[in-house]
């Protein structure tokens, strides 16, 4: 009887750098401060029109002041 013994199995195994976490880390953040960057520019541009409409009314409301004032100076007070 003939003993073969079978040369033993060796299994390498193959592990990435870890460059590709570190690329998809830095995707990541890039798309939160972008997001970010627009939300702020909306939360201004609201802040802008309101700021812009509350201006006109107040002008408005001056305007119509002034129309008060000047129709009570064009009726003569009766004595």
């Amino acid at each position: 009887m003939t003993e073969t013994s079978a040369a033993p199995t060796t299994v390498v195994e193959r592990r990435g750098s870890g460059m590709g976490a570190i690329v998809a880390l830095i995707v990541g953040l890039l798309a939160v401060l972008v997001i970010g960057y627009f939300l702020m520019n909306m939360n201004r541009s609201d802040a802008v029109k309101d700021n812009a409409i509350a201006g006109a009314a107040e002008s408005v409301g001056n305007a119509a002041d002034n129309i008060g004032e000047a129709a009570r100076d064009a009726v003569p007070e009766r004595k």
